[in-house]
């Protein structure tokens, strides 16, 4: 019952229209009134960001906004973290390429629209990021590599936050998502990048056939979330990685064993 409504309630509100309206109010100047609001509720420290927040042309700006250089520093591990964000859960993918999250299972064929893709990556691992609104939403790349794909799936987007990974019709495969695979010294590695509810945004600022670790590559207009899947059965986690931990862009996600 308690999914039955959370689904319908969302629905009333996550149509082209509604969407496109606020899409609009958040690009526009007279948003700029709403940043400071933005900033308490969210309690976002400013101390890296990259200009004051008074000279933001608006609230989507602000959202995006960029840090000072040098505020987030690329380890050396062979895979590291291409967000700020929560470690919402990572582990093996399992048996029939699926993986879960918050007790749901989803397929990997489902959320990559390809069955051939997803047997690459059966006997793999996966982690799952979330970025809250108050995060930074730049994108970066998570290793070194070469763009082998990159694709475009889904239209609608259900929020991604723990209610909505909870009560929604399955967020991660079913949102609007862009796909790419990498193909790096590590094996290929799947960075899926899912948009959140009515934005719903995903902007590419990498155009090239080449990522650089700790290079960034696209940012969202709103919260939401990166799944990584790593082909190789033989990556181990960085062995501070917790689900539920807070991480940032470059610090160490995993190695190569």
């Amino acid at each position: 019952m308690k999914r039955w409504m959370y689904q319908s309630m969302i629905e009333l509100g996550n149509g082209k229209i509604s969407s496109a309206a606020l899409k609009r109010f958040a690009q526009s100047a007279i948003s700029r009134k709403a940043i400071p609001g933005f900033i308490n509720a969210y309690k976002i420290d400013l101390g890296d960001v990259d200009r004051p927040s008074g000279r933001y042309t608006s609230l989507h700006d602000f959202f995006t906004r960029s840090l000072k250089a040098g505020t987030r520093p690329v380890a050396g591990a062979d895979l590291v973290s291409p967000v700020d964000g929560r470690v919402e859960v990572h582990g093996a993918i399992q048996e029939g390429s699926r993986f879960q999250v918050k007790g749901i299972g989803y397929s990997l064929a489902e959320l990559l629209g390809s069955e051939q893709m997803a047997e690459r990556y059966a006997n793999g691992q996966y982690a799952i990021l979330y970025l809250s609104p108050a995060d930074y939403h730049r994108i970066h790349s998570p290793a070194d590599g070469e763009v082998l794909k990159q694709y475009m799936l889904g239209d609608k987007s259900y929020p991604v936050n723990r209610l909505g990974l909870t009560y929604g019709k399955s967020p991660i495969s079913g949102n609007r998502r862009l796909i790419t695979e990498l193909k790096t010294p590590h094996g290929q590695v799947l960075v899926v990048k899912v948009g959140a509810m009515y934005v719903n945004s995903i902007e590419l600022t990498e155009f090239g056939k080449v990522w650089k670790k700790g290079g960034e590559v696209a940012h969202f207009s709103f919260g939401s979330t990166v799944a990584l899947f790593f082909e190789s059965g033989h990556l181990q986690f960085d062995a501070k990685i917790h689900d539920g931990d807070r991480i940032k862009v470059g610090e160490p996600l995993a190695y190569m064993v």
